[in-house]
Parts: C-alpha cells; sequence; structure tokens
C-alpha cells in the first residue's frame, strides 16, 4: 500500500481485508551520555514511525553495534535495558535481533505493527484547507550538542531527554478519533524538511506560522551558541529552494526549524474545523506542547512558505 514513492515514515503491506502490516527500521549514534536514557529515545525513535502511519506497534527486534572490546558490557545493558523498557511502554513484545561489533555505538529498533487499511496514514494525504498539528517541541538536535558539551542547564537537559524519550502513543491514540488526512512524525530532516516531504507527497503547499513553533528551553541559547549539528545545516540547504520567505525569518529560529531531531513529536493535517478539538483533545490528554503550527493549501505545489 505504501512503498518508497514518497519518503514516509514506514511501509505499508495489505495482508488481508481489514489488517496491514506496517513495517519500518532505524538506528542512531548516542544524543546523550546516559546509556539507559539513550536507549529508551533510540526505541522511542524507531516506534515513533509506526505511530506516525496510524499503526499500533506489535513487535520490535534490536538493531546493536558496540565496541564490546573496548568498552564494559555494562554500558550495554543499560542501553538495551532502556529499550525494552520503551518497548514495553508501547505494548509491543521484544522478540530478538542483531548485533555487531562497531567501534562506534549504534542502537535502534526493526519495528512491525498493525493498522486497518481505512485507517493508513500517510505524508501525502495532507488536503488543501487542513491545519497542521505538531506535538513535540523541537530543538533537541541543538540540545543533544549542548547536552554532550555540558553546556546545558540540568532541568533543560531533563526536559530534552524526556521529551525524546516520550512515546508518541497517546498522541497517536487521540488523533485516531478524529479525521486526520495526512501525518508524519519530525525526526532527522527536521520540521522544514518534514513538512517538505509533506507538501512535495501531498502536492500542496505548506504554511508555518514560525512564531508558534514550540520551542524547548534553551534551544535559542545554544543556536546562539553555535551548537548546530552538521545535519541540521544540511537539512537547511537542502530545503533551501523550496522555501519561500526565510529572509523574514529570524536565522537562529530558521536553524532550529531545521534542527535535526531525535524522537520529534507527530506533524499531523486535518481539517481546520476539527484541529481546535483535537488540539483540546492532546493537551487534555497529556500532550501539552501540541500547537496548531500551520496551514496546508492548494496555492503550489511542493512548497514551505514561512510567516
Amino acid at each position: 500500500m505504501i512503498g518508497r514513492e514518497t519518503s514516509d515514515d514506514a511501509g505499508v503491506y495489505r495482508i488481508s481485508k481489514d489488517m496491514a502490516l506496517v513495517q519500518t527500521i532505524d538506528f542512531i549514534t548516542p544524543v546523550v551520555n546516559d546509556p539507559y536514557d539513550f536507549g529508551r529515545i533510540a526505541a522511542a525513535n524507531s516506534l515513533s514511525d509506526v505511530y506516525a502511519m496510524g499503526g499500533r506497534p506489535l513487535t520490535a527486534m534490536n538493531v546493536v553495534c558496540f565496541p564490546v572490546s573496548s568498552m564494559d558490557k555494562a554500558v550495554l545493558r543499560e542501553i538495551l535495558r532502556g529499550g525494552l523498557d520503551a518497548v514495553h511502554e508501547a505494548g509491543a513484545v521484544l522478540v530478538g535481533g542483531h548485533s555487531v561489533v562497531d567501534p562506534e555505538i549504534k542502537f535502534g529498533l526493526s519495528v512491525t505493527g498493525v493498522v486497518r487499511p481505512d485507517k493508513v496514514l500517510a505524508n501525502a494525504g495532507a488536503k488543501g484547507g487542513d491545519a497542521l498539528i505538531l506535538t513535540k517541541p523541537i530543538g533537541t538536535g541543538v540540545l543533544a550538542t549542548a547536552i554532550k558539551a555540558g553546556l546545558i542547564s540540568e532541568p533543560a537537559r531533563r526536559r530534552a531527554v524526556e521529551t525524546m524519550a516520550t512515546l508518541n502513543r497517546k498522541a497517536a491514540e487521540i488523533m485516531s478519533e478524529y479525521p486526520v488526512n495526512g501525518c508524519t512524525d519530525v525526526t532527522g530532516f527536521g520540521l522544514l524538511g518534514h513538512g517538505l516531504e509533506m507538501a512535495t507527497g501531498a502536492k500542496v503547499r505548506i504554511t508555518l506560522f514560525s512564531a508558534l513553533v514550540p520551542l524547548l528551553p534553551e534551544a535559542l541559547d545554544a543556536v546562539g551558541m553555535g551548537l548546530v549539528p552538521a545535519g541540521s545545516f544540511s537539512n537547511r540547504n537542502f530545503c533551501s529552494h523550496r522555501i519561500v520567505g526565510a529572509k523574514r525569518i529570524d536565522p537562529v529560529l530558521l536553524d532550529l526549524l531545521s534542527d535535526a531531531q531525535t524522537s520529534g513529536g507527530l506533524l499531523i493535517s486535518l481539517p481546520e474545523e476539527p484541529a481546535a478539538s483535537l488540539l483540546q483533545a492532546l493537551k487534555s490528554g497529556g500532550v501539552a506542547d501540541a500547537a496548531i503550527v500551520g496551514r496546508v493549501s492548494t496555492a503550489d505545489q511542493g512548497i514551505i512558505e514561512l510567516e
């Protein structure tokens, strides 16, 4: 049902009239110093792709690279423990995995989920007249760099870690009760990159309300200190030829809109009328940072406009 064509979050394969499989894999290098937290974050990042498709995770398999000869195996155990806790929190089952000796730590999951074929959400589903809701604040890329450098306050560090480790399960469950047209999760390509994928796949124009995008504490400060990961610059350069209005935006904020996220929120596209109700339901359900951050129109195809 969904393959590689629109750069979607996962593949979807129909296996019966009322059931389809959602399949994805993702793994990352450490974004925080604590191995248990890294395990939770990497697993949440992997599970998110299933939620973005409107699905429910069923099984997961570990994907692990670890320098077993030069690092204490206790570090590996903590990473795996964090990942397992996230899998259990998702209501899924860990069924195995694969490990490779590697000089650089990497961890993630291969995840299989299920979804009703008539409930599949894709990034190409956005329609003119839709509103866009983002369910998590952005800034994890620059803050991960700040964490590694020790240039962040403890409250801001904890907030960033918990934001990344929080599953998109609750947001996905709540949005399933609304007439959502399209969805993606905001990860390595940043808000601009994933927004552009949505605009391109759906052949629409997306306008982002830059001042309304929720930001993590101290994210602007981190950009001001130059703690911008290389991936964020790549995202900005890749999107630049399809962005309108970039010169109107503070360059610091523009860097954050391009910031490569880890385990970011869902970007949900649905008709404007029920969007306010969904936003209230998300906030009442504990998704406190959810915000309406844009709108969709048919004025152009594959364009991001910044306001």
